[in-house]
């Protein structure tokens, strides 16, 4: 089973490309430069549209972790 729907690849390929002509913005409002960064704003742009993407990972993983190996 697919992870991301076709919807969520246009929009992040719709991302991608407003990176290449300069004009993806960031939540401050700067240029978007990273590749990776623009991917993710692609993603969420697909999920605000309610494309299949998955959820976005949490802290809570991380902290958990930590809180395990300290108990060792």
């Amino acid at each position: 089973m697919a992870k991301y729907g076709k919807k969520a690849s246009k929009t992040v390929e719709s991302a991608m490309r407003r990176r290449k002509r300069g004009t993806l913005k960031s939540g401050s409002g700067g240029t978007v430069k990273s590749r990776k960064q623009a991917i993710a704003i692609g993603l969420s742009e697909a999920r605000e549209k309610g494309a299949k993407v998955p959820r976005k990972r949490t802290g809570a993983r991380k902290a958990t972790r930590k809180s395990a190996s300290k108990k060792r």
